[in-house]
């Protein structure tokens, strides 16, 4: 597995979310946009298959290698990976545009691209997504039947290994209920939103009334 990445402004809030793959995520992920308004989605690009249920534009960008290529040559990724043959990038214009709009923006990335990001976005606000358990994980991956038992194993073996980042993360949600991990994320982006740093304008604002 490969990384690069490109350097880039902050953003108003950024919200990081990571997730052994079958968590739950997308599904999470819609809720929570749905309950949020305001925050946006960066939707990432990927040279993976479109999977029957998806639709362009909305869980993924789907674009060939060539594609992918010609955009990391352009420095059109703030991260891009290489994950078991397929490459995954978080595009740079939507986080830029939320800077400029001073909007919140929710970036779904895998635990590598989190560490990088948190390097360039100190004041990002980052979440674990964790299944309940290892043989729920399994169950929903098999139950999703997109992939052969091999890849399925393969999915398995890589999650042991992202769970073990969750100390690096600010909050982790268990996701034994969509409903639950919805409330969950909502109270953290609420509490992002109230940050200091995110009100500055509006603070100073209210102490000029006391000059």
């Amino acid at each position: 597995m490969t990384r690069s990445q490109a350097k880039f402004p902050g953003a108003a809030s950024v919200i990081i979310i990571s997730a052994p793959s079958g968590s739950g995520k997308s599904t999470v992920v819609r809720s929570l946009l749905n309950s949020a308004p305001g925050l946006q989605f960066s939707v990432s690009y990927t040279t993976r298959a479109r999977r029957s249920r998806e639709k362009n534009g909305r869980e993924y960008f789907f674009v060939t290698l060539a594609q992918f290529k010609r955009m990391i040559a352009a420095g059109e990724f703030v991260e891009w990976a290489n994950v078991y043959g397929n490459f995954y990038g978080t595009p740079r214009r939507p986080i830029e545009a939320a800077h400029r709009a001073g909007a919140d923006i929710l970036l779904d990335i895998d635990v590598q691209g989190h560490r990088k990001v948190r390097k360039r976005l100190r004041g990002a606000v980052s979440v674990f997504l964790l299944p309940p358990s290892y043989e729920e994980l399994k169950r929903r991956l098999t139950a999703r039947n997109s992939e052969c038992p091999a890849t399925v194993e393969k999915r398995l073996r890589a999650a042991r290994d992202e769970i073990s980042h969750w100390p690096e993360y600010d909050f982790v949600v268990v996701n034994d209920n969509v409903a639950r991990a919805t409330r969950a994320l909502h109270a953290i982006v609420t509490a992002s939103r109230a940050r200091r740093q995110n009100q500055r304008d509006e603070i100073r604002k209210i102490c000029r009334t006391f000059s």
